[in-house]
């Protein structure tokens, strides 16, 4: 029997959560709070009626008014049951919307005075046309989601009522609580058929994409599913034949990779060819191809770097404890370590070496490491003429490699080392490429933040790298590679340079390779001079400290066969017998004058050297004649020199028939060396001005000067190593260029103190300083009282430090 509803009652009210409750709705409902436990047990003791409303937050645990909606649905309880919990469990069915027309709230429940909502309206024309639009779009619904029963359509159609028949549809769908409460709150039955067409489409819409994406993940899911399983039977199958080391390989190059931490392009690539290797025959030479390249990528310094000591006194005592003299460079070292002190982000500068062999720029790159606390590595390009030899071999060559970079980065295990490019000026080229036009990149810190190697296929960070590149001759450098470095010269070093090295490191190293005691020999400062002057001859120490070497193995065969505690005590005589003869004579030029004989000075890769140029008359036409293995440059500066002094006849006292009937036969000694350079110009125009005037030159004097036609005494480079070897030969008077004045500051004082430098601007001064009489070779009178105004001939003597303190 259907029971009534009084509006003027109150009827007992229950709060949901996150849920609604339709009309014509059977629902089961777990009760906690204690309120909502008394409305139920009031509505059972009652009528069995209860009202339904919805929260509008759920996370409201002890609502209020304002907290509820104000339509909800008028319930009756069906069954209900007390869980062991304390909670209940009710089972209610909906009877009908209801709005709260007063709402009260005592101590135990709440309660409220409701009114019906549900509207009694006629049957529309197009009634069923509404209905089955609906059944439609609801069966639609219903084909999509698998979460309705199909029975559930069945159910529907059988319902002729339009109330119940939108609520019934209501409940099935899963919408926003929202969308459900404006239904709810919707009385004309007929306007919640439009609102349900509305709310049902738009869950379609989303019902289609929610079924793509579960039909992307479920496909996603197979193939992984099916990947699994397929490696599973390979791994088994592999196992059975004896073969499955090539999977532990790919696990273990995988933890590695994942390890390690590689930039975000590396690890991209090292994963995807590790995908490659797993799909290949682990016996394939394409695999081991593969494998070598993860590796490289793998073992690469992508982010580690070591921290540099900035401790500017540590690295001063390093650098001085290793090398003796190298003021320029050790500054150089020094700067850097106190600009890293106070700017954290520096670029690495490239820095050039440039010195004769021997004088220890290899070594010195070697310290700069050891000072800053960075690993070294040293990279020799002696003899490269590869372009790929820097950059790479692309890796579909066979036995392709990373290039001599990469290869020093992974060796040196952390991207900020000190890389040494030994022997810069040696590297070639031919059909492979040009090897010093792939170093524009590696060397210009403003692009080496992206260097690629053809091998390793992506950007490579070296900004971090100190790279400092050495060599023996800068001219032998292209200038585009000179712009990106800042040279460095290092000059060689003077006899008592090499003496306080010899003391200070080179005979202490020797002692102790070879197993002796200092108290087993003993070298005086007398011994050392004699072998540096009649053993070696170079700008550096290399042969010294080989000759030193050899003194001590003699001396380690002497103590194992006299003892422990036997003394060698070096003399003249125990260094011939160590030794041999003596190799070079020391300071001999010739002892007297003579005509068409003078003293040149060369630069040579291993120091400077004198040069003796000799000239003679033979019957001819007045040619010039040269020999000795001379470059273009030197056979031009030779021309030069004979036009200047055939131009000038009218002023010398020269024989002009001579000009027309002799030759002049020039010779620079030793005929098997090869020279070059316009340095001896003066010295050629000396000689053969000497010759065809028949002026002896003076044997104490040395000379170097580039010659124009005009007579003008043109500037020239390595003057320090040209006047180091004139003062090993014992040759007091040295004249130079004025230009070159400038290059004094480097000559060490006690050398300067022995010696008299002459600068000068024109080829007339020249000869005033060189010949025995020179006013004998000017006709006008006038010239030599104007030279000897300003030169005391055969006397000159210029004050080096005066000069040096006018530059």
């Amino acid at each position: 029997m259907k029971k009534t509803v009084d509006e003027t009652k109150k009827y007992p009210l229950l709060p949901l959560r996150d849920v609604i409750v339709f009309p014509h709705m059977v629902i089961p409902l777990f009760v906690g709070r204690e309120k909502s436990i008394n409305a139920l047990d009031e509505a059972m003791k009652n009528d069995r009626f209860i009202l339904l409303v919805t929260q509008k937050d759920a996370a409201v645990s002890e609502p209020e008014q304002n907290d509820i909606y104000e339509i909800g649905t008028l319930c009756e309880v069906l069954q209900m049951l007390k869980l062991p919990n304390g909670t209940i469990k009710v089972l209610v069915e909906g009877i009908s919307r209801a709005y709260i027309e007063n709402f009260s709230d005592t101590k135990d429940s709440f309660y409220a005075q409701i009114k019906l909502i549900d509207k009694n309206v006629d049957k529309p024309d197009n009634f069923e046309e509404l209905k089955s639009g609906l059944l439609e779009i609801f069966e639609k619904y219903l084909t999509i989601s698998n979460k309705i029963p199909k029975e559930a359509l069945t159910t529907v159609k059988n319902i002729e009522e339009i109330s119940h028949f939108t609520d019934v549809i209501a409940s099935h769908i899963s919408m926003r609580l929202d969308l459900k409460q404006i239904l709810i709150e919707t009385g004309d039955p007929y306007e919640r058929v439009k609102l349900l067409k509305d709310f049902i489409s738009g869950e379609i819409e989303i019902l289609d994409i929610e079924k793509k994406i579960h039909g992307k993940v479920r496909k996603q899911m197979e193939k992984t599913q099916k990947d699994y399983y397929l490696n599973e039977q390979i791994k088994i199958i592999r196992k059975e034949l004896g073969s499955d080391d090539g999977l532990d390989e790919i696990e273990e190059l995988t933890k590695s990779i994942e390890d390690n931490k590689l930039s975000k392009e590396a690890k991209t690539k090292a994963v995807k060819e590790i995908k490659r290797l797993e799909k290949m025959p682990p016996m394939s030479a394409e695999s081991s191809v593969v494998r070598n390249y993860i590796e490289w990528l793998r073992d690469i310094p992508w982010n580690f770097k070591t921290k540099d000591n900035r401790d500017i006194d540590f690295a001063e005592s390093v650098l001085n404890k290793d090398h003796y003299g190298l003021e320029e460079a050790k500054e150089r070292v020094l700067e850097f370590i106190a600009v890293r002190h106070l700017s954290k982000k520096v670029k690495g500068p490239i820095i050039c070496f440039v010195g004769p062999p021997g004088v220890g720029k290899t070594s010195l790159g070697r310290s700069v490491a050891r000072a800053l606390g960075r690993k070294f590595v040293r990279i020799s390009l002696g003899g490269v003429r590869d372009e790929a030899e820097i950059r790479g071999h692309r890796r579909t060559y066979v036995g392709s490699m990373p290039g001599k970079i990469i290869q020093a980065m992974k060796k040196a295990g952390t991207v900020n080392p000190v890389i040494l490019l030994d022997e810069i000026d040696k590297m070639s080229t031919d059909f492979r490429g040009d090897p010093s036009s792939a170093l524009l990149e590696v060397l210009d810190p403003e692009q080496n933040n992206t260097f690629v190697d053809h091998f390793i296929e992506i950007p490579y960070d070296l900004s971090e790298v100190l790279f400092i590149t050495t060599a023996n001759v800068q001219h032998n450098i292209p200038v585009p590679l000179q712009d990106r470095m800042e040279i460095i010269e290092i000059t060689s070093y003077t006899e008592f340079e090499k003496l306080n090295i010899a003391n200070q490191y080179l005979i202490p190293k020797q002692i102790k390779e070879n197993g002796i005691s200092n108290g087993n020999i003993l070298f005086s400062d007398s011994i050392l001079f004699y072998i540096i002057r009649h053993y070696t001859r170079e700008s550096g120490v290399r042969n010294l400290e080989r000759t030193i070497g050899k003194i001590c193995r003699k001396t380690a065969c002497e103590v194992v066969k006299s003892g422990e505690n036997h003394v060698v005590e070096l003399t003249k005589e125990k260094i011939h017998s160590f030794l041999g003869p003596i190799k070079f004579k020391y300071g001999e030029t010739e002892k007297t004058s003579e005509i068409g004989l003078a003293n040149g000075l060369a630069w040579t890769a291993v120091g400077g050297d004198v040069m003796q140029i000799e000239a003679s008359l033979i019957k001819g036409k007045g040619s010039l004649m040269l020999t000795g293995k001379l470059g273009e440059v030197m056979q031009e500066s030779a021309q030069a020199a004979f036009t200047y002094v055939k131009s000038n006849i009218d002023i010398f006292n020269i024989d002009e028939n001579i000009t027309k009937e002799y030759d002049v036969h020039l010779h620079v000694p030793e005929g098997a060396i090869p020279k070059d350079g316009p340095s001896a110009g003066i010295t050629m125009a000396v000689v053969i001005a000497s010759l065809l005037s028949k002026i002896p030159v003076k044997y104490d004097v040395a000379m170097t000067g580039e010659i124009t036609l005009r007579g003008k005494v043109l500037p020239i480079g390595g003057l320090k190593e040209k006047i180091l070897a004139a003062h090993r030969a014992k040759i007091k008077h040295i004249i130079i260029p004025d230009d070159n004045v400038k290059d004094l500051e480097k000559i060490p004082d006690n050398i300067k103190s022995e010696i008299s430098v002459h600068p000068v601007t024109k080829m007339n001064e020249v000869l005033f300083l060189s010949l025995e009489k020179p006013e004998v070779l000017f006709k006008n009178s006038d010239n030599t009282d104007k030279f000897n105004d300003h030169i005391s001939t055969g006397k000159q003597t210029v004050d080096t430090d005066k000069i040096t303190e006018n530059i």
